[in-house]
């Protein structure tokens, strides 16, 4: 009988790996030395991006685009964020690292155990008993870092127009984060570490999470957070519709949310089964952009749809995850990390497997960080076919109708798209002048210059001249709103730092007016 090929390169890894499970390695200085590494490199990115908030003009492609309190607005605000960001990880790095010094992850197993013991729990439950932990653990690191998430929402986004919430609002979408993240992360664990017990090393329930996932968020999670309600018969629906049905785009539904209530930051994404889409439009994204200019934003997302990017992104993903499961069963079994990591734990006992796994996952960071660049950089790969997608749609007379009042040349897809973008990043204040090595580490779109280059070459090898039809900016306030929100597909659970993890899933301060991930392909930054 032929081997199944997963089972055999999960065993061949597993006898490469063999070593782990038995010879004493001190895991936890490993852990922190490259922990402060990745630290150290990310800290050391902030400071190279950091002179370019001083630069006193925009980039040469963009200075007729953007007048100068606009640009100085964009400037002051990513210095800001800058500042944030150097002492806000600091801070996630002292407190991981006082996590793993102090032994709060025994600490919390003891605990958790010793709560269920009361309730007639013993420790022959450990499915319950990793619940327990998982909660216990989220909010030893939850809480400490609710400072921070305040100071960004009414410190630094207040200061530049963009925060919409109330303190109660704040609260409340905290607590129901809380709730919903136990709610479906409880039952996801139990039935994970029940197929490990049953199947042993297995990606299959990550898989399904998030296939589940796919259909869960949007129909069930984000109305908790948002009202969506239908579109408005008008000029903006007649165009989105028509442009549905010249792609042969499946439109089910046109949604608008709720995202001013929480920012001035705002989104478009899609969502829904191959045969069944729905897209859903942030009201501020509808305020302040024309008809015209929003169809070809949509054509740039339809286009990630006609090059099934979603579904690629979804199959390297699975790749990873395959990976990671390969690699995890001689972890599963490391009597040696557990006991590195302060766990009364000896040769002969068995090691609860999540706890195992949530040490595996702070073993595996230094290569996650270098898969994240990885992802990245395919992301902007595809950012840039959907971005041609877009402008290739004119020469195939599926452009749509002429604006009223413009040229011919003004109102092609690529010259809509192009107005839009520098707008949305005017809008935003979001920094033009980026670091190579900054943008490639944490971007997973090109920059605003990159892409209206990109597009200007298209036009140049259609014509043999390039156009540009963008009018210079007017000054405008940061609330107006603006498309941001870089892509976050719900289906790719990529495992990352312990300050941007938690047990039940990522919580993550909302930074485009709605809770949750959002599966988005447009991004200013």
């Amino acid at each position: 009988m032929t081997k199944n090929p997963i089972a055999a390169f999960q065993a061949g890894v597993e006898d490469k790996l063999g070593f782990i499970s038995t010879e004493f390695i001190n895991w936890q200085g490993y852990v922190l030395a490259f922990s402060w590494g990745v630290w150290a490199f990310e800290t050391y990115l902030i400071y190279r991006q950091f002179p370019n908030y001083s630069r006193p003009h925009p980039p040469t492609a963009l200075k007729s685009h953007f007048t100068d309190e606009v640009f100085k607005k964009s400037q002051r605000y990513g210095k800001d964020k800058a500042k944030f960001g150097l002492v806000s990880k600091l801070y996630s790095q002292l407190l991981e690292t006082a996590l793993i010094v102090f032994g709060a992850f025994p600490w919390a197993w003891k605990v958790s155990g010793n709560l269920l013991a009361k309730f007639g729990y013993g420790p022959e439950y450990e499915i319950t008993h990793s619940i327990a932990f998982g909660t216990v653990l989220f909010y030893l690191n939850t809480l400490p870092s609710l400072p921070v998430s305040l100071y960004s929402t009414f410190v630094l986004e207040e200061k530049h127009g963009f925060n919409k919430m109330t303190f109660g609002l704040y609260v409340a979408d905290t607590l129901k984060g809380w709730a919903v993240g136990f709610a479906i992360g409880a039952p996801f664990m139990a039935a994970f570490l029940k197929i490990v017990d049953w199947a042993g090393q297995s990606f299959v329930p990550w898989v399904a999470f998030q296939l589940i996932m796919v259909v869960l968020y949007p129909t069930v999670i984000q109305p908790l957070f948002n009202k969506l309600s239908p579109l408005e018969t008008g000029a903006l629906r007649t165009r989105i519709e028509a442009l549905a049905s010249r792609l042969s785009f499946p439109l089910t539904d046109l949604y608008v949310i709720d995202g001013s209530k929480r920012s001035a930051h705002s989104n478009a994404y899609f969502y829904g089964l191959p045969w069944s889409k729905h897209i859903v439009l942030f009201d501020t994204l509808i305020k302040k952009s024309q008809p015209a200019e929003l169809e070809a934003v949509l054509a740039h997302e339809l286009g990630h749809w006609k090059y099934s990017h979603p579904m690629k992104l979804m199959l390297v993903s699975q790749i990873h995850m395959l990976a990671l499961f390969s690699v995890f069963p001689p972890f599963m079994r490391s009597w040696p990390l557990l006991a590195s990591f302060g766990f009364p734990i000896g040769p002969e006992a068995k090691p609860p497997v999540l706890v195992s796994f949530l040490l595996y996952q702070m073993v595996i960071t230094p290569i996650e960080s270098v898969v994240g660049f990885l992802l990245n950089a395919l992301s902007r790969r595809f950012e840039y076919q959907a971005d041609q997608f877009a402008c290739e749609l004119d020469a195939q007379g599926l452009g749509g109708e002429k604006e009223e009042g413009k040229t011919e040349e003004e109102s092609t897809m690529r010259a809509r798209l192009g107005r839009a973008l520098v707008a949305l990043h005017a809008e935003n204040l979001s920094t033009v002048w980026v670091d190579w090595m900054y943008s490639a580490y944490h971007h997973s779109h090109p920059t605003l210059t990159e892409r209206l280059r990109a597009m200007d070459a298209y036009a140049l090898s259609q014509n043999g001249r390039p156009k540009t039809c963008i009018p210079q900016l007017t000054s405008q306030t940061p609330s107006s709103g603006g498309t941001s929100a870089t892509f976050r597909s719900i289906t790719a659970m990529p495992i990352s730092r312990l300050e941007r993890r938690s047990i039940y899933g990522r919580i993550e301060e909302p930074s485009s007016g709605a809770v949750g991930p959002q599966h988005s392909m447009i991004s200013v930054r």
